[in-house]
């Protein structure tokens, strides 16, 4: 075979495998001719011009991820270190959005760069105007802000932003000790309100106790005073019928009255020898006693009969 023939088939050959490519599925490719945007290749295998259509770059439609890490400044000075995770994609796989993805910038690593930047200046502003008792409880506030500025930076590069998550919010560990320091002070002044709240109640609910106690008590007393007092009064009432009774028999016996006093006087006697419990009591047991105590209470019983008689 002749060396031009040979050399001519190699070419065809090469031409033909030239002028196939083929696209992954979640990826456009982008060609250019003499480096000018020329089409959009879909996933599968495409045609393309050997030789002068080239292959310029391929484009993931796919969600990407990327995590960030950056630090801030509250308005009370105080360094807020965040760690990000970022979520974002290609907005469309129509050809402008793809183009604007394309060239917008020199390559990956400069549109990572821009990326990141962005993040941080807008959480970097946010944060600024917050100071750090804040911050934490602003988590949400954060995210929402940041995605608000994001999504419009990010339409004009063609991309979109899915989701932004702050993994993680710390603080210098000077600050973190202060704060825990704080956190502490708190629990102790919280504690010492509720150890004083329940003293304070336990006290009370004593104090109410003791009253009712008192008060219960006092009525008691007065209650049985007042019954005591009752009992003594009939008592009383029942022993003068009873000496009023015994009197009237012993005046139809013809027997003096008188005896009934010393009767009584002997059972005192009596009652204080057996039921003494240690106590000393001093009585004149003589006979010229005795007669001086009886003559006593006849007189006594002649003034109370006269007195009667009046």
């Amino acid at each position: 075979m002749p060396m031009g023939t040979l050399i001519f088939l190699v070419f065809i050959i090469l031409a033909v495998v030239l002028s196939f490519v083929t696209v992954q599925q979640g990826t456009i490719a982008i060609t250019t001719i003499f480096g000018k945007f020329k089409r959009i290749l879909r996933p599968g295998l495409n045609f393309k011009i050997p030789f002068i259509e080239k292959v310029f770059k391929k484009i993931s439609v796919q969600n990407r991820s990327s995590e960030l890490g950056f630090q801030a400044v509250t308005v009370d000075q105080a360094n807020v270190n965040f760690t990000a995770m970022l979520l974002y994609s290609v907005i469309n796989s129509d050809e402008e959005t793809i183009k604007n993805v394309a060239f917008k910038f020199i390559d990956e690593r400069n549109f990572m760069q821009a990326l990141v930047r962005s993040v941080e200046g807008s959480v970097r502003a946010f944060v600024a105007t917050k100071k750090q008792s804040e911050v934490l409880i602003l988590r949400r506030d954060i995210v929402e802000a940041v995605k608000d500025q994001l999504d419009r930076t990010l339409e004009d590069w063609g991309y979109h932003l899915i989701d932004l998550q702050l993994n993680d919010i710390t603080f210098d560990e000077e600050v973190m000790r202060s704060m825990a320091k704080v956190v502490a002070s708190n629990n102790l002044k919280s504690a010492a309100e509720n150890e004083g709240q329940a003293l304070l109640i336990t006290r009370t609910k004593a104090a109410e106790a003791e009253g009712n106690f008192i008060k219960i008590s006092a009525q008691a007393e007065k209650d049985a005073s007042q019954l005591k007092g009752q009992g003594i009064a009939l008592f009383r009432q029942e022993v003068a019928k009873g000496m009023a009774g015994a009197a009237r028999e012993m005046e139809e016996a013809n027997l003096d009255s008188s005896l009934i006093l010393f009767s009584m006087w002997t059972e005192a006697v009596k009652n204080f020898a057996q039921e003494g419990k240690g106590n000393v009591i001093f009585l004149d047991g003589s006979v010229e006693g005795m007669q001086k105590t009886m003559k006593d209470m006849i007189a006594l019983n002649q003034l109370n009969q006269s007195k009667n008689n009046k």
